[in-house]
C-alpha cells in the first residue's frame, strides 16, 4: 500500500496539513497548578529576538537549547513548563509553576521560577497578561465564593460553573495591583486533560477579548473626521441636488479631498476592524465551548462578554461600516460632478462648433468674393501680357486692329479663368469629401 502511494504524485504539503491540527496541544493540567499567560504584540524582527531569548532561558535553566523556531514550541524545566505559539500579529507565552503547594493564592505564580529578569529582557508590546490559580474546590459553592471573593482585592467577580458544574471559574476582568489580571479555577471533579481543556479556553478569551478592543481607540479617533467630512460631503451633495452655480473646478477639489481622507483612514484601520470582527467570533466560539451555568446571581463570562465587548465591537463594525457608506457616497458625488462638467463641455463644445459653422459659412463667402477678384486680377494680368504679344506681332509688320482684338479677348480670358478656377474649386472640394 506504501509503494502504491509513493508511486502517486503527493502535495507537497500534505504532511504540513496534518500536522496543523496537531501543532497546538491541549494542555494536561494537574491541580493545583499557577498559570501565567502574556500576549506580546511583535514585528518580525522581534519574533528572532523573542527566539534568542527562549534561547537564552535554556542556557540559564542548564537545558540544551533549541537550534530550530517553530510555531508551539514546548518545554519543561523541572517544576516549570513553558510554552510559546506563534500567532499572525502576537506571540503568546504560558508559564505552568507546576511546584504549587498550600500557599496564598497568587502569592507565587507561573512567573515565579523564572529566572531573576530574564521576563524584563522580552522584547515586543505586552497586550495581555494574568495569573490563573487552579484550586481544588471547597465544600459546597458558597465556601468557594467566601475562599475566592479576598483574593480579588474587593473588585467586583464574575464567575460561572463551566462544563456542568465540573468546576468553577472567577474572574475580574480587571488588572490588580501587581499589573497582571487575575482568574481563578476551582475544580470539582475534573480530569487534569479536561483542566487543561478549561484553561486553555479561559487564556484564549481573555487574550482574544482585548485584541478584539485594540481597533476601539482607532474608532474613537477617526469618528470626529468622519462628522466632519459626513457634514461637507451633505454640502456639496444638496448643493448639486438644488441645481445652484457652483464652482465645479472647487468641489471637485474638495471631493479629492474627502476621498483622499477617507482612503488614508481605510488604510489605517481596515486590517484592524477585520482583525477585531474575527477575534470577537473566536471569543463568543471560546465561551459557547464553556457551557456555563449561573453562580450565585453572579455575571456569568458570556453574559459580561455580551453585555461589555459586544458593544464595542458594534461599534468598531458601525465605524467600519460608515467608512464603507462614505467612501461610496464620494464616488457617487464624484460621478454627478463628473457628469456635471462633461455636460458642461459638451454645451461649450456644441457653442464651439456652431461658431466655427458660422466662421465656415463666412469665409465660404469670403472666398467666392475672393474668387471674383482672383478672375478679374488674373484676367487683367492675362490680357497684360497678351497687349505686350500683340506689339510684338504688329510690330514684326502683321497689320490688324490691336484694339479690337485686345476687345474680344477680354471676355473670353475672363470666361477661360473663371472655367478654370471652378474646375480647382470642386477639385479640393472632392478631395475633402474623400477624406
Amino acid at each position: 500500500m506504501s509503494a502504491r502511494l509513493e508511486s502517486l504524485d503527493i502535495h507537497p504539503l500534505r504532511n504540513d496539513l496534518y500536522n496543523e491540527l496537531h501543532s497546538r496541544p491541549f494542555q494536561v493540567l494537574p491541580t493545583p497548578a499557577r498559570v501565567t499567560q502574556m500576549a506580546v504584540l511583535t514585528t518580525p524582527e522581534q519574533r528572532q529576538e523573542q527566539f534568542r531569548h527562549l534561547q537564552e532561558l535554556h542556557r540559564l535553566m542548564g537545558h540544551p537549547v533549541p537550534e530550530n523556531e517553530v510555531g508551539c514550541f514546548e518545554h519543561t524545566f523541572g517544576a516549570l513548563r513553558v510554552r510559546r505559539e506563534m500567532h499572525m500579529e502576537f506571540a503568546s507565552y504560558t508559564f505552568i509553576n507546576l511546584a504549587a503547594g498550600e500557599e496564598t493564592p497568587f502569592s507565587e505564580t507561573g512567573i515565579t521560577p523564572l529566572p531573576e529578569e530574564w521576563l524584563e529582557q522580552l522584547t515586543g508590546t505586552v497586550i495581555a497578561a494574568f495569573h490563573l490559580e487552579v484550586r481544588p474546590a471547597a465544600d459546597g459553592t458558597e465556601g468557594d465564593l467566601d475562599y475566592v471573593r479576598k483574593h480579588f482585592e474587593g473588585m467586583r467577580l464574575v464567575g460561572s460553573s463551566p462544563q456542568e458544574g465540573a468546576a468553577r471559574v472567577w474572574g475580574t476582568f480587571r488588572l490588580h495591583s501587581d499589573g497582571f489580571g487575575r482568574f481563578m479555577v476551582m475544580n470539582h471533579h475534573m480530569s487534569d486533560s479536561q483542566l487543561g481543556r478549561l484553561t486553555q479556553r479561559l487564556m484564549e478569551i481573555e487574550t482574544y477579548r482585548l485584541m478584539s478592543l485594540l481597533a476601539l481607540p482607532v474608532a474613537r479617533e477617526i469618528t470626529p473626521s468622519l462628522n466632519d467630512m459626513d457634514e461637507k460631503l451633505a454640502v456639496i451633495t444638496r448643493s448639486l441636488a438644488e441645481n445652484e452655480d457652483v464652482d465645479e473646478e472647487k468641489l471637485l477639489a474638495q471631493l479629492t479631498n474627502i476621498a483622499a481622507r477617507i482612503e488614508a483612514f481605510r488604510a489605517h484601520s481596515t486590517f484592524r476592524f477585520s482583525a477585531t470582527r474575527a477575534y470577537h467570533r473566536l471569543v463568543l466560539t471560546r465561551l459557547e465551548e464553556l457551557r456555563e451555568d449561573e453562580l450565585s446571581g453572579h455575571l456569568t463570562l458570556t453574559e459580561f462578554m455580551t453585555r461589555r465587548l459586544t458593544p464595542a465591537v458594534k461599534t468598531c463594525e458601525a465605524v467600519s461600516e460608515r467608512l464603507e457608506d462614505l467612501s461610496r457616497r464620494v464616488d457617487r458625488a464624484s460621478d454627478m460632478m463628473r457628469t456635471r462638467v462633461e455636460l458642461a463641455i459638451q454645451s461649450q463644445n456644441q457653442q464651439l462648433l456652431s461658431s466655427m459653422d458660422r466662421r465656415s459659412k463666412i469665409q465660404l463667402m469670403m472666398q467666392h468674393t475672393v474668387e471674383g477678384f482672383s478672375v478679374v486680377a488674373i484676367t487683367y494680368y492675362l490680357i497684360g501680357l497678351l497687349k505686350f504679344g500683340l506689339d510684338s506681332v504688329y510690330e514684326a509688320g502683321v497689320v490688324f486692329n490691336k484694339t479690337l482684338v485686345l476687345g474680344i479677348a477680354i471676355p473670353v480670358v475672363m470666361t477661360l479663368v473663371f472655367l478654370g478656377v471652378r474646375v480647382v474649386h470642386h477639385h479640393f472640394i472632392k478631395m475633402a469629401k474623400r477624406q
